[in-house]
């Protein structure tokens, strides 16, 4: 029997068959949601993005201009480079589609798991990925956070923490009696910067994206779960009937669904039958009781996976090995001399590469036209087909990715220039 593939967010090996995913893990292909989606992201559009949880229900939001949020965040233990940079670009193109943005700056977990200083995490965190946030698009309302200086996040993290518990902690993460509190606690953070978009303070219960790396997904399923028990009732769809059920016995709370629901209800004591009800009106209606009896009428979040950049040197991208990736604060001739290094999927020979054509599937260099460099694709799948041909060598797709990348990084860093006088616009300050 096949051993299943196993993940953390702290050290995730790598992905050979993202469709493997499917089947274990209970994601769904996002190809299937495609045609929905209006003005798609190149990632969606070549099939960077792969996967989905209920992100369906982000599509109908955006289709009927219903509010939605978006968010994602990094622990800030080393350079922003490109595989960040691909959270960032999906965190702003939903933003720009209309999304609540929420952009975490991990510095419980830093601190905790990895050991950074409170000071170190400031200065990394601002001076890192702030500024690239900014540089890349992100724009007010959306909000920029230090966990750890947050007391709306921290004071939910202990609420979740009523419905957690250290079984379920050591199953998902894989947590032993060597792990120390700190650590877990910083999970239940992380629950909590993805749910804070939905309290009353952001504008209440919606929709909300989290878009990451499929080594994130244990923080996903852990809070899709939390999401569930913190509410007060479950709507249920049983044979013949929906069915609204109460956690815990609150007699005035089932009163008060009963009498806003149409048609044909019976009320028992810790439940009601609709016998001729639309399941998403009631949820609705369920939702809007629970939260005026103090409760959160959370909607699980959605989840969006891409694949992982490859390292340039081949193998995994790893801010340990400098040379396997290309920081956004690189010099630009620095960060071109990595690119005309790069493990390409080339032949050995010319003349082999003529004869058998390259292999841009397992090329680096072709991975960063595809993800970052190139956005006509027409021209990206003209790069496909002439090296899968044996027409286009490497050279030229080096020269070219060399070029398009100092041509990037020069406009970036001078958007970063600019980012920093911006900082006081999201309320922060280094």
């Amino acid at each position: 029997m096949r051993e299943k593939i196993k993940f953390d967010p702290w050290s995730t090996e790598d992905i050979e068959d993202y469709s493997k995913l499917f089947d274990e893990f209970g994601v769904s292909p996002f190809e299937d949601l495609l045609a929905e989606v209006p003005n798609p992201h190149p990632y969606m559009r070549r099939h960077v993005i792969f996967g989905h949880r209920d992100y369906q229900s982000i599509l109908d939001a955006i289709r009927e201009s219903k509010p939605f949020g978006v968010m994602s965040g990094f622990m800030p233990s080393g350079p922003v480079h490109l595989g960040h940079k691909m959270v960032m670009d999906e965190i702003i193109w939903h933003q720009q589609m209309g999304a609540d943005a929420f952009f975490a700056v991990a510095d419980m977990e830093a601190h905790s798991v990895r050991g950074v200083s409170w000071k170190e995490c400031t200065e990394v965190g601002i001076n890192e990925y702030v500024l690239s946030l900014i540089a890349l698009g992100f724009e007010p309302p959306g909000r920029i956070y230090f966990q750890s200086k947050d007391p709306v996040v921290k004071d939910l993290a202990f609420e979740l923490g009523v419905e957690a518990n250290l079984s379920e902690m050591s199953a998902i993460y894989g947590f032993s009696g060597e792990t120390h509190v700190s650590h877990m606690m910083s999970t239940l953070v992380q629950s909590a910067d993805i749910l804070q978009a939905q309290l009353s303070v952001y504008g209440g219960p919606k929709p909300v994206v989290i878009p990451v790396g499929f080594d994130q997904d244990p923080h996903i399923r852990l809070t899709r779960d939390l999401a569930s028990r913190m509410r007060m009732f479950k709507v249920e769809t049983r044979e013949g009937h929906i069915s609204v059920r109460a956690k815990h016995p609150n007699k005035e709370a089932m009163h008060d669904i009963a009498d806003r629901i149409e048609g044909d209800v019976k009320l028992y004591a810790e439940h009601v039958d609709i016998y001729d009800g639309d399941v998403k009106k009631i949820e609705s209606i369920v939702r809007a009781v629970e939260i005026e009896h103090d409760g959160y009428g959370f909607y699980p979040p959605s989840s969006l996976y891409h694949r992982f950049m490859s390292g340039l040197t081949g193998g995994k991208m790893s801010s340990a090995i400098p040379d396997s990736i290309i920081a956004l604060t690189d010099p630009p001739g620095i960060a071109a001399e990595k690119v005309k290094k790069a493990k390409t999927g080339g032949r050995v020979t010319l003349a082999d590469q003529r004869k058998l054509g390259g292999e841009p599937q397992k090329c680096t260099v072709y991975e960063l036209l595809l993800f970052h460099l190139i956005e006509d694709d027409a021209h990206i799948a003209e790069i496909f087909t002439e090296c899968k041909e044996g027409k286009r060598t490497c050279g030229k797709c080096k020269s070219l990715a060399a070029e398009l990348m100092t041509e990037f990084l020069r406009e970036h860093q001078d958007g970063r220039g600019c980012a920093r006088e911006r900082l006081d616009e999201f309320g922060l300050k280094i």
